[in-house]
């Protein structure tokens, strides 16, 4: 009995420890969210934009606390730029959102310390000392306003106020569905922002009620299901400063988005309502009573339809990606050898839906080899436009000296909506390889081996699931359980 207890303590060391390394073995690492604050320079001209960004890499973004105030300076917009890299497979993604600060005069002011949090994340600042200098040339002087005052609920704090008379001051806020555009083609971008105006003076009597928990359903009445959407990463609603009709009204920027219709099927954008908090205000108001009584008032948009156009005939018209681009290209040397390899970049610039444009694969070409290619991305959506930067990285060897026709391998056709053309994108660099004919050396098997025939043979191509190792592991350990209950049974009879 002591010696199968001895076999067996020795048999589930070993169990342990192969099947505890296991787990690290089958599962890969999930990737790491990290976050971090970038400072723009210290000094600039009052003319100039003080910058504060924060970069989210590994993550999507999901939540984020609002930018710091800067004393002398008034937040001025924000912008945000998505990085997208695809290298061997393999895809990594960081996103910037930076708020710009206008001072409002020269002079030196300091940016004190200041935290963030991202996605959960804190990230610290140790601050900055800024330095606004006179402009380097003429420009209008920062747009200027007076924050008005919150107003407390007094009758919390005094008791509840005397019985008064109270009226609905009329105002003249509206909501509002604002398109960029009355008609697009099918894949041409489409902006759409819904936008809260109110006057200043309208202010002090309309607050937001419950804004988290009414949009998720305005955002559901506004989806298509025949467009791809971008989405802009603007979470903080701040007031903007706008003319309507010549009258001075603050815009809130409640949701925006960039729309791709996929296919020539209109887009209809339903009524959408909006509740609002309104004070009524008292006939005759009091000293040190709040002179106002809390109600609700629903705003709606007006219903919106927006034609689309199919593209104009082409041969390749299904396939061919919308939008105005530039086409830049970059070469890693300027003397090339055969069997040596170098890298080009066809880089496609400009508005568009850069998400969804791929480079055709090259045509083979005898005694050259393409590989890749490496995609990276950098999307930057700001003023209500989407565009950006898309680089297809490829690496060639050419095994033959000569010209290298790149213009016959690398080429897009795309539509221009600004124009109405098909315009094609394509390669003018042309290489010159010199050195000798170098063949590349290839495997080659012959079917007639005998090892290879006993190998194929002999191969196993069922399917095997990829839970075997979950399957291993959760075998493991009825087997491990089995032994401890003998063990148990084992020890306990031993010492009978």
């Amino acid at each position: 009995m002591q010696t199968f207890l001895r076999l067996s303590g020795l048999f589930l060391l070993f169990l342990l420890s192969v099947f505890i390394e296991l787990p690290a073995t089958a599962q890969p690492v999930a990737p790491v969210a990290e976050a971090e604050i970038v400072l723009g320079p210290p000094s600039f001209s009052i003319n100039e934009y003080f910058t504060i960004s924060f970069l989210l890499r590994g993550a999507p973004l999901e939540r984020y606390s609002a930018f710091p105030e800067i004393e002398g300076f008034k937040k001025s917009g924000k912008s945000s730029t998505t990085t997208t890299r695809i290298v061997a497979g393999a895809r990594s993604t960081e996103l910037t959102i930076t708020q710009r600060y206008a001072a409002y005069a020269e002079g030196e002011f300091a940016l004190k310390p200041f935290t963030m949090t991202i996605n959960g994340l804190t990230v610290r600042s140790a601050g900055l000392a800024l330095k606004v200098g006179p402009a380097a040339a003429a420009a209008p002087a920062p747009p200027g306003g007076v924050t008005p005052p919150g107003i407390g609920l007094l009758d919390q704090l005094f008791g509840k106020p005397k019985v008064q008379d109270y009226v609905e001051p009329k105002d003249q806020a509206f909501l509002a569905l604002v398109p960029d555009k009355e008609k697009v083609y099918v894949g041409q971008g489409l902006h759409i922002g819904l936008y809260f105006y109110l006057t200043p003076q309208d202010q002090g009597i309309l607050e937001f009620y419950d804004f988290a928990g009414q949009l998720p359903n305005i955002i559901r009445q506004l989806r298509q299901r025949t467009v791809w959407e971008e989405t802009f990463d603007e979470q903080e609603i701040v007031p903007e400063n706008v003319q309507v009709g010549g009258k001075p009204f603050l815009r809130y920027r409640l949701y925006e988005a960039e729309l791709y219709p996929l296919n020539a099927q209109p887009l209809s954008f339903p009524v959408v309502p909006l509740r609002m908090v309104k004070y009524r205000v008292a006939k005759k108001p009091e000293a040190g009573l709040d002179n106002r009584m809390e109600g609700y008032k629903t705003y709606f948009t007006a219903p919106r339809n927006i034609a689309v156009l199919p593209l104009p005939p082409h041969p390749l018209r299904d396939v061919v990606p919308v939008g105005s681009y530039r086409l830049r290209e970059a070469i890693d040397r300027t003397s090339f050898r055969t069997g040596q390899a170098f890298t080009y970049s066809f880089i496609l610039e400009g508005e568009g839906n850069l998400s969804a444009l791929t480079l055709p694969a090259p045509a083979p070409y005898t005694g050259l080899e393409v590989y890749g290619p490496d995609v990276e991305q950098n999307l930057t959506r700001q003023g209500g436009r989407v565009g950006g930067r898309k680089t297809f990285r490829y690496r060639l060897i050419a095994r033959r000296p000569g010209a290298v026709p790149l213009d016959s391998l690398f080429s897009l056709v795309a539509f221009n909506p600004a124009t109405a053309r098909y315009d094609t994108l394509r390669a003018t660099l042309h290489p010159v390889v010199k050195g000798p004919v170098r063949e590349a050396a290839t495997f080659r098997p012959r079917p007639t081996d005998p090892f290879y025939q006993e190998a194929l043979r002999d191969a196993d191509n069922t399917p095997q699931k990829i839970t075997v190792y979950q399957d291993v592991r959760r075998y493991a350990n009825v087997l491990l359980l089995v032994l401890l209950v003998g063990a148990g049974i084992g020890w306990w009879r031993a010492k009978r």
